[in-house]
């Protein structure tokens, strides 16, 4: 396994984890489809999330928020649609694309940014 996949899996848990701390209920991870890749998958009560985790080590060219385009939204929207057609369980629930943004601050601590509707299906 390469170091950035190592490290953006490392990040994922501790995104997992904040937000565990924030009473969602964790789903998956690391989905992968022919549409493309969602990194969490979570319900925030009766709202299914599907979360773009991103990390950046200082905030220039416009830190972690900035590194969600137009074409990944896309990609993460056709492969949430795809992932809720296979799991007729949650068809019932709302759904939410949110962003998970981590931001290291100094001294080594980190910043959590959750934007919840970060971006919308059309």
């Amino acid at each position: 396994m390469n170091l950035n996949l190592r490290k953006g899996l490392r990040f994922e848990d501790r995104a997992r984890d904040y937000l565990l701390e924030r009473d969602l209920l964790f789903i998956q991870s690391n989905y992968r489809c022919r549409f493309g890749e969602i990194d969490l998958i979570m319900l925030d009560r009766d709202t299914v999330c599907f979360i773009e985790v991103k990390f950046r080590r200082s905030l220039a060219f416009g830190g972690a928020a900035v590194t969600i385009p137009r074409s990944k939204q896309r990609k993460i929207i056709k492969a949430a649609l795809f992932y809720l057609a296979a799991n007729k369980r949650l068809a019932h629930h709302a759904l939410r694309f949110d962003a998970l943004l981590i931001q290291q601050q100094a001294a080594g601590t980190s910043d959590f940014n959750w934007i919840k509707n970060a971006f919308y299906a059309e």
